[in-house]
């Protein structure tokens, strides 16, 4: 039931899209239903371009016949669509199990709208149940694990096949367990104050609405 949530809120997200968009293709299991189904519609005829935020994601796209652009050589996208690890009803949210969250913050910033896509398992109260996950230059890596432990962080380098997981940049991922997140805003501006954390996956302000599926009824979020 949960997946066939994930690709329902994929469904009502891609009535967003119009002809001639440029479109920021998120990360993760549930942007990926969005992605197939982008990909049927320009399969039909709609003309879009679309960037990606990782490189997974991007061969997905292309392989199903959605062109992909250079993010680089853009300064903004029209509609960014994504999922989401937890989400408010303030709209805050906390994204980053993909390991994408940099490339993710830096589209969101770029885009003149933020879509996001979930179940209804990813609906909080207010966020703080999940790590926050941050990117981190892998030469600040034991000032930047002391610093986030100042900060009772609880943090914990990301491992892949027993080795450190590593971002799309090459940068470690250090997930952070809060006990909890009275004041996101606060947390957010302390990760960023730390030289070293490139990112982090405190979505806080950037999106503009949600799409929240819960037993195949589609609720409707905006900011």
């Amino acid at each position: 039931m949960r997946e066939d949530d994930k690709e329902v809120a994929a469904l009502a997200a891609l009535r967003e899209v119009e002809a001639g968009m440029t479109v920021g293709l998120g990360t993760g299991t549930t942007a990926a239903y969005f992605v197939t189904h982008l990909a049927a519609r320009v399969r039909s005829g709609l003309a879009i371009t679309a960037v990606a935020t990782s490189r997974s994601t991007e061969s997905a796209a292309r392989a199903a016949g959605i062109a992909v652009a250079a993010f680089e050589d853009m300064a903004s996208v029209d509609l960014m669509v994504d999922g989401v690890d937890e989400i408010d009803d303030r709209l805050r949210a906390i994204k980053g199990a993909g390991g994408a969250m940099l490339r993710e913050k830096i589209v969101a910033a770029a885009s003149r709208r933020m879509t996001v896509i979930a179940d209804a398992s990813k609906w909080s109260t207010a966020i703080g149940r999940k790590a926050v996950p941050v990117e981190v230059l892998p030469f600040a890596r034991e000032f930047v694990l002391a610093a986030l432990r100042s900060l009772d962080a609880g943090p914990t380098l990301r491992m892949a096949d027993r080795r450190p997981a590593a971002s799309d940049q090459g940068n470690l991922i250090v997930d952070c367990a809060f006990a909890a997140l009275p004041d996101p805003a606060a947390t957010a501006a302390a990760l960023s104050a730390i030289p070293g954390i490139l990112g982090h996956g405190l979505f806080l302000t950037e999106v503009d609405a949600a799409y929240i599926a819960d037993g195949g009824v589609v609720t409707r979020y905006d900011r």
